[in-house]
């Protein structure tokens, strides 16, 4: 495994790979990220993974200063699993001195994260642009937890003409359902013990859809009232909404995206799930 700091040392160790499935991450990994890893290593050429904690997708008084990190233990992971190339740069090798342009996405970063995190999603989208741009992957896997994320990245590619495959991963869960994250280590023992509440609340609206339930509200009401449930959880959004532009739907149908996002003391946690 090569593990490379700057853009010059990435393009060298590209030029000899003909196809490489990239795993873009900020580290502090878990199963969620291996199991992408293992889906770049099984259907591409080659490997890589970079980590990096993109500073341009928070906001003032978000968690960028404590945001977990364990580089070492990163890197075991990923040697262990066999990744080619593994791309660690600082920030200012990302955003050099008077670096000043950003993507905006348009529409469907507006609503859900993005109404509640401004500039979040372009910072997303600008430090995905310009990953994809050094690393040049034919392929790059994301996970379905950042199910708006996704959407963004989707439609940057599209737009922008990337010629690259983005292909997401099923979100992996704990065996209590609650969904993988690296910021589940703030999570206090109660309040761990309290967080799979959230997928216990889409699980809710997803069995009432499967049961013939087709109003939008009467399952945002069901995951709304799960949540309630739980002391301790502030409830911040629940959503029905078209799966591509996360549009807020009156009527559920097969491919909608049910999501949530909900605070346990200092720590917000999302998740989601698609019906059908």
């Amino acid at each position: 495994m090569r593990v490379l700091r700057t853009i010059a040392e990435v393009r060298a160790a590209r030029a000899g790979l003909p196809g490489l499935g990239l795993v873009p991450t900020m580290g502090f990994l878990h199963a969620g990220h291996m199991s992408l890893v293992a889906r770049a290593r099984a259907e591409c050429g080659a490997s890589a993974v970079s980590i990096f904690v993109n500073p341009t997708q928070f906001a003032a008084g978000e968690d960028l200063s404590r945001y977990p990190r364990d580089m070492p233990r990163d890197l075991a992971m990923l040697d262990a699993a066999g990744v080619d190339l593994v791309f660690t740069p600082e920030p200012a090798e990302i955003y050099p001195p008077g670096h000043a342009s950003r993507i905006e996405v348009g529409p469907v970063a507006s609503p859900l994260e993005g109404a509640r995190r401004p500039g979040h999603f372009a910072g997303v989208a600008t430090v995905v642009a310009k990953l994809f741009n050094i690393v040049q992957p034919t392929r790059a896997y994301f996970g379905q937890k950042d199910a708006q994320q996704v959407a963004v990245i989707r439609r940057m590619a599209r737009d922008l003409d990337m010629p690259l495959d983005v292909v997401v991963g099923d979100t992996v869960r704990e065996p209590d359902g609650l969904a993988m994250s690296s910021r589940n280590v703030y999570l206090s023992p109660a309040e761990r013990a309290a967080a799979p509440v959230l997928y216990r609340a889409l699980d809710a609206a997803r069995r009432s859809f499967d049961g013939g339930e087709r109003d939008a509200e009467t399952l945002r009401r069901a995951m709304a009232g799960t949540i309630a449930s739980e002391p301790g959880i502030a409830l911040d959004y629940v959503s029905v909404a078209d799966g591509e532009t996360l549009e807020e739907v009156g009527r559920a149908g097969p491919g909608c995206l049910l999501s949530l996002a909900a605070r346990l003391g200092r720590t917000r946690l999302i998740d989601n799930v698609v019906l059908g």
